[in-house]
């Protein structure tokens, strides 16, 4: 249904059964046909400009990078990834929760926004630790905080975020519903069981699991982190140095990404969390409840993906070392421009000139 991939949202044009085993009508659903495509589409070209300008400032930069920098960088580089195939979900939902684009594609594409959330998270968690041991053990990270440490730690964010993504490339396939004329995105367990009891089960797993290890352990990591940090800024507050004053505008940054993303993030790892339970029968199941977690999951969802175009955003708002370095590119820019200008009308005049004497 939606571009998530962890587990299958219920069907609209399907009637399911509640806890006590009475029909349930998800038929009401048309108004996220028009919205939420609108959205997917407003979010893709953000998304994609803004951290193209991202990538491009960090690419460019001729000033030492920063670890932190180097975090950013690929954190822009995730979402960069993942909102190119937003307009596959905005034709998808705009057509009914109907897959034209076949299996390929469903199953890349399911797969990418997985990598990207993540990515996404991982990034921001190196970002916090870096910031840690820079505030924290200022004195004795060095080693921790080498330039062989930041790539080994991205190698690893990346190859973590490849492999956890992986049941997307196994279990999602397209699903043609001969009675709607419809072919779905959605996943299909019958790799690994061949019954459909079974498939709650697996639903139910690998929702949980994504939400603990692409969410809840990272945030939680984070969340410690920024307590030691905050203790520590409290106690220096008087006594910081022009050094120390930098270390803090760029937690200043760091941590408003954090809490954004957690801001976006957090309403749908609850809503696909209680759908999870559900399935286990440990959480309400009634026809209020799923009709809840269906008409709200869309919009969760297309919250989550906001964030992938908030990030730039906030650099250009927070940071002033990310403003002058996208000023001096685009004065850069603009000389060259000139300069070509010049050129350009020089070499006219030389060949006027050249004409007047043939005359």
């Amino acid at each position: 249904m939606e571009a998530t991939v962890d587990y299958d949202p219920y069907d609209p044009y399907e009637y399911e059964e509640d806890e006590n085993n009475t029909m349930c009508d998800y038929s009401e659903w048309e108004p996220t046909y028009s919205l939420i495509p609108i959205l997917y589409m407003l979010i893709f070209i953000l998304g994609l400009s803004g951290n193209g300008v991202v990538i491009f400032t960090v690419w460019k930069s001729k000033t030492k990078r920063r670890a932190a920098d180097v975090y950013i960088g690929n954190l822009a580089l995730a979402d960069l990834t993942f909102v190119i195939t937003l307009p596959l979900w905005a034709v998808y939902t705009a057509l009914g929760y109907h897959w034209p684009f076949g299996a390929a594609l469903c199953k890349v594409s399911s797969y990418v926004v997985l990598v990207n959330m993540y990515a996404s998270v991982f990034c921001l968690t190196c970002l916090s630790f870096d910031r840690y041991l820079a505030i924290v053990h200022s004195l004795s990270s060095g080693q921790l905080r080498s330039r062989g440490t930041m790539l080994a730690s991205l190698a690893a964010i990346w190859l973590l975020s490849f492999l956890l993504a992986v049941p997307a490339l196994l279990f999602r396939t397209t699903v043609h519903d001969a009675s709607t004329n419809r072919t779905t995105c959605g996943m299909d367990f019958s790799l690994v069981t061949p019954s459909r009891l079974q498939e709650p089960q697996w639903i139910a797993g690998l929702s949980l699991s994504s939400s603990a290890l692409g969410f809840l352990l990272p945030f939680l990591a984070m969340t410690v982190f920024y307590c030691f940090i905050g203790c520590t800024v409290t106690r220096h507050f008087n006594n910081l140095r022009k050094e120390d004053q930098k270390k803090r505008r760029l937690l200043k940054i760091i941590t408003t990404l954090v809490v954004v993303f957690a801001f976006c993030w957090t309403p749908f790892h609850v809503l696909k969390s209680m759908d999870a339970l559900s399935y286990l029968e440990l959480a309400p199941s009634s026809c209020s409840v799923l009709s809840f977690l269906l008409l709200a999951h869309p919009y969760a969802t297309c919250l989550a993906y906001v964030n992938s175009c908030l990030n730039p955003f906030l650099y250009a708002f927070f940071d002033l070392r990310f403003r002058s370095q996208c000023l001096c590119l685009l004065n850069l820019k603009k000389a060259m421009h000139g300069q070509m200008s010049s050129l350009s009308s020089q070499t006219q005049k030389t060949e006027a000139q050249s004409l007047a004497t043939k005359v």
